[in-house]
């Protein structure tokens, strides 16, 4: 009986989605699999809010394509959301100050539910657009 090759430590996916709300929820659900498969489904209820608030932001703020990004390196999950409008991201507000607020609450609960997020423009890639992330301790 052949052996299996042991699950690797790093990995990534990508997935391209339409510019369609719809995506949210596609974005969810293969984030969901993507984590049961790779025995992480103790962080999906977390990292599928995470990433549908970023996933949400480069569909609904944003014209033309975006991706969902997964990523798993060094004990770390990462999710991230590209656009392809180079502006960056409005800086999350407190909880406080969102009490009343209509919008603006996304950035937010990434800040709040993750240990670390952040943005970049791939602009010194060659790449239109940003990329916006948030990090999770896979452990």
């Amino acid at each position: 009986m052949p052996e299996t090759a042991p699950a690797p430590d790093s990995w990534e996916y990508s997935l391209y989605i339409p510019t369609d709300p719809r995506s949210v929820t596609v974005s969810r659900r293969t984030l969901r699999l993507i984590l049961t498969l790779h025995g992480l489904a103790h962080l999906t209820e977390t990292a599928e809010l995470l990433a549908s608030e970023l996933v949400s932001n480069a569909v609904l703020h944003t014209k033309g394509p975006a991706c969902l990004r997964v990523r798993h390196r060094a004990g770390v999950l990462q999710i991230g959301a590209w656009d392809a409008d180079p502006a960056p991201p409005e800086p999350p507000s407190d909880f406080s100050e969102l009490a009343d607020a209509e919008s603006g609450r996304g950035f937010a609960l990434v800040r709040a539910c993750s240990d670390l997020w952040g943005w970049q423009p791939l602009s010194r890639l060659g790449l239109p657009g940003k990329l916006v992330w948030c990090e999770l301790p896979a452990a």
